[in-house]
């Protein structure tokens, strides 16, 4: 009894953590106890490398949020380089590929439709007499319109990029959920505006941008308002790199912060030297205190703060106060809280022997 514990209770918490996600990953084992005709199922076959499995990824998620807790539909994804034989069982050649089992039968019929999230919602409804919608997420990008787009776009204190689309367009809707992810990720910098403009809808605000095709990105930064097109990559961190070396911002992709932010690379050696050379600490807290009251960035300040604590409670200080904000930083706290606490981590990482 206990060896077949030692099988089955495995197996039972894989499956289970399994079916727990909103797009189930299947392989060798488990493919058939999930594909095995009590539901419709809508499997991707992908693999890892390939570009367009990773453009599809935000999509099919939403696919599989549209399909959360049903009844009757399942949504999955079988990793490919790492399950060949189910790949070569279904005749998988390229990827992605798109097969629909529907209820009853555990032979597939391939999906040659469109890849956004409402293309597969509309096929597996139309299939399955499922109803399934996308659950409609906050979005952070700003729709622009015929009144808004001169105040938002040329305003001379924000560099604003803006996705020029038509509804209608496949590529564009493909584009829409890392688009807002773009968006969510630098929704605390308000000098840097992600938009779009339903050019299809409002041709006669977007004539004047020489707009040939759908979706056209272009980026109108703060010192120049008759905007540059955007020629970079169409990936979330092709976007996210592009706009911090022209915002001067410092996210990750998701909206943290990398660990540049809230550095002052002129205070990083005084940060050094005062942690370096105990005798001297005094004379370097004097000259970063004029150094800070002279700095630009307010950040500089807190170099002088640190330096000051370290003097009082001892060098052992640096650690028990970056130990102590990532605590916070654990717990749930405000995006804007979260930005402030990560650029003292940052800062405090200076300090270090």
């Amino acid at each position: 009894m206990a060896s077949l514990n030692c099988f089955v209770l495995p197996l039972l918490a894989a499956l289970l953590l399994a079916a727990d996600a909103v797009v189930i990953d299947l392989n060798d084992d488990n493919f058939d106890q999930f594909v095995n005709g009590d539901k419709h199922a809508f499997v991707e076959f992908f693999a890892p490398w390939c570009g367009h499995c990773k453009r599809l990824a935000p999509a099919y998620e939403e696919v599989g949020k549209a399909y959360d807790n049903s009844a009757d539909v399942l949504v999955a994804k079988v990793d490919c380089d790492a399950h060949k034989s189910v790949a070569q069982r279904f005749g998988v050649t390229g990827y992605p590929t798109l097969k629909f089992f529907p209820k009853g039968s555990t032979e597939p019929e391939a999906y040659n439709g469109g890849r956004s999230a409402d293309d597969i919602i509309n096929f597996i409804n139309d299939k399955s007499g499922s109803r399934g919608r996308m659950k409609k997420a906050t979005s952070f990008v700003v729709d622009l319109n015929r009144e808004n787009f001169d105040t938002v776009v040329k305003d001379p204190a924000k560099n604003v990029l803006v996705e020029f689309y038509a509804p209608w367009c496949g590529h564009c809707k493909a584009l829409t959920p890392t688009y807002d992810e773009v968006a969510a990720t630098f929704k605390n910098d308000e000098n840097c505006v992600v938009a779009k403009l339903d050019a299809d809808g409002f041709r006669d605000v977007a004539e004047g941008y020489d707009i040939t095709g759908f979706p056209t990105i272009k980026y109108f930064p703060a010192d120049n308002k008759d905007g540059e097109d955007y020629e970079r990559g169409r990936e979330l961190a092709d976007f996210v790199k592009f706009l911090n070396d022209k915002c001067g911002t410092n996210r990750l992709p998701g909206g943290k912060l990398n660990s540049h932010a809230g550095v002052v690379e002129d205070m990083n050696g005084l940060a050094s030297k005062f942690m370096s050379e105990e005798e001297a600490r005094g004379e370097v807290l004097s000259e970063a205190e004029g150094a800070a009251e002279k700095h630009e960035d307010s950040q500089a300040m807190y170099y002088v703060k640190v330096m000051k604590k370290v003097l009082e409670k001892g060098a052992d200080y640096v650690k028990t106060e970056y130990d102590r904000l990532g605590r916070i930083l654990g717990g749930d706290v405000s995006d804007n809280k979260a930005d402030e606490l990560t650029k003292k981590q940052n800062v405090l990482k200076k300090f270090e022997l």
